[in-house]
């Protein structure tokens, strides 16, 4: 079974970088044997689900395009991690957080339970 668990800190002050950490078991986010998109997305306080960005088996990144300045996935794969790191971050920013895994872009198979994050001083 493929479970998702997001960490990190509940509370960011604004400016700082917000940084959480997705661990992965039951899969490995490092083989080829399927290729998936290890993928971060939040949804805002009243607001519809944003895809922030994902990391592939190989190490490849892709972010959105509106959220690509501030944005950093790594990973670690002696662990089966991987990171968001969000720079800059405003009150704007809070949002509960997911990791996911997904075969597309477009679709999303096992999401982490998500994680809220307020950005506040």
């Amino acid at each position: 079974q493929v479970q998702l668990q997001e960490s990190g800190p509940g509370l960011v002050k604004p400016s700082q970088t917000l940084s959480l950490t997705c661990t992965v078991s039951g899969d490995s986010i490092s083989t080829s044997t399927n290729v998936y998109y290890w993928s971060w997305i939040r949804q805002p306080p009243g607001k519809g689900l944003e895809w922030m960005g994902a990391i592939t088996y190989s190490g490849t990144t892709t972010y959105s395009p509106f959220l690509k300045s501030r944005t950093s996935i790594s990973r670690d794969t002696s662990k089966n991690q991987f990171t968001l790191q969000l720079s800059s971050v405003t009150p704007e920013d809070t949002a509960v957080y997911y990791c996911a895994r997904a075969p597309y872009l477009t679709f999303f198979d096992i999401w982490g339970q998500g994680t809220q994050v307020t950005v506040s001083s």
